[in-house]
């Protein structure tokens, strides 16, 4: 398909016609959560992360450590919340703010 066969619709927030496929590209950014770490990194969904203070897990009857390297981290959907797996532990869903970016 060449450029010019392009759909274009009207975006009512800008008041232009653009490409269909940049204002669904603009619309999906919009919907996402940045989530950032304690020091202000950004972090997505594969990520490395260390704990930068002891947390008791609720539930498990263990505390996981400062320094405790936590792999593969998944996003939520909320600006403060990481889903993670940790050995030994099922659910395991910390504060982005009790993590810093490896």
């Amino acid at each position: 398909m060449a450029a010019d066969d392009e759909d274009y619709v009207y975006d009512e927030v800008s008041g232009e016609w653009m490409p269909a496929s940049e204002l669904a590209a603009r619309t999906a950014a919009e919907g996402s959560v940045e989530v950032r770490d304690a020091v202000g990194n950004l972090l997505a969904d594969g990520d490395q992360v260390t704990l930068i203070k002891d947390l008791v897990v609720k539930g498990a009857g263990q505390t996981l450590k400062r320094g405790t390297l936590i792999k593969s981290i998944r996003l939520t959907g909320d600006a403060q919340e990481i889903d993670c797996k940790f050995d030994g532990i099922k659910g395991l869903v910390l504060r982005a703010e009790f993590v810093k970016k490896r």
